[in-house]
């Protein structure tokens, strides 16, 4: 897709610009939404979870991962159908439709994690030198969303309860994922099934490496790669598939 970049940088732009147009505070919005609910969660659950060490910061963190899998996998179920022209009209790798929306929710979550350096700053003290890992881990993260994103544009296309049932599935692994509270509550017997959620994982290395300051083992970061090529296959895979029939669904 190398030869198209000029039109995937042009639609990722638009994409960004279509999400903040409308809005008075634009980007901003997208910090304060998750301060906001970083902050209710934990006055909610401080009384059960309060006693955990850095118990806000990393609420704070682990919402920043998540929103970046919930919005970008959400939007990324309309990135065929939203632009019925450029399915039905031109030829493009529709592939690419589905990369410039994913490449938007990794822009906008890179400028969110940025401006949530200063504020973990303040909190800690200190910045860990471990976050020099960040990059890599936001990297491999996005490719495992583009993989999942390929999956749901593709299969949104055919089945438009899939946003109902997703929205449901999005708020199932809301709670399915150690945001709120630590790993430790987790029965050890339950532990291996718990973390098939590549959410679980990736939540667990950003705070490592932002606020910990601890190296990922070698095993984490096979793993989430692993999670990620795998999701990139399966994805691909579908999309080629399903894609032939594209114009005549829409």
């Amino acid at each position: 897709m190398w030869q198209y970049r000029e039109l995937i940088r042009t639609l990722t732009v638009v994409d960004l610009k279509n999400r903040y147009q409308n809005t008075s505070l634009g980007f901003f919005w997208s910090l304060l939404s998750p301060l906001l609910l970083a902050l209710v969660l934990y006055f909610i659950f401080r009384h059960l979870f309060g006693s955990e060490e850095n118990f806000a910061i990393n609420l704070l963190v682990g919402i920043m991962a998540w929103r970046f899998f919930s919005i970008a996998t959400s939007a990324s179920l309309g990135a065929i159908v939203g632009k019925p022209s450029l399915v039905t009209k031109v030829y493009i790798p529709r592939q690419i439709l589905v990369l410039s929306t994913a490449l938007a929710n990794l822009i906008s979550s890179l400028l969110e994690f940025i401006v949530l350096l200063p504020i973990l700053f303040v909190l800690l003290g200190y910045l860990p030198v471990t976050v020099l890992l960040f990059p890599l881990i936001h990297i491999i993260y996005f490719w495992f969303i583009f993989g999942a994103g390929l999956l749901l544009s593709s299969l949104f296309v055919y089945f438009r309860d899939l946003n109902q049932i997703w929205e449901v599935l999005i708020s199932v692994l809301f709670f399915c994922s150690p945001i709120i509270y630590p790993l430790s509550i987790i029965p050890a017997h339950l532990m291996f099934y718990y973390l098939l959620n590549p959410v679980t994982l990736f939540i667990g290395m950003y705070r490592d490496v932002m606020v910990a300051g601890d190296l990922p083992s070698l095993y984490s970061i096979a793993v989430v790669i692993g999670f990620a090529i795998a999701a990139y296959l399966v994805g691909s895979f579908v999309f080629s598939k399903l894609q032939r029939r594209f114009a005549e669904e829409i």
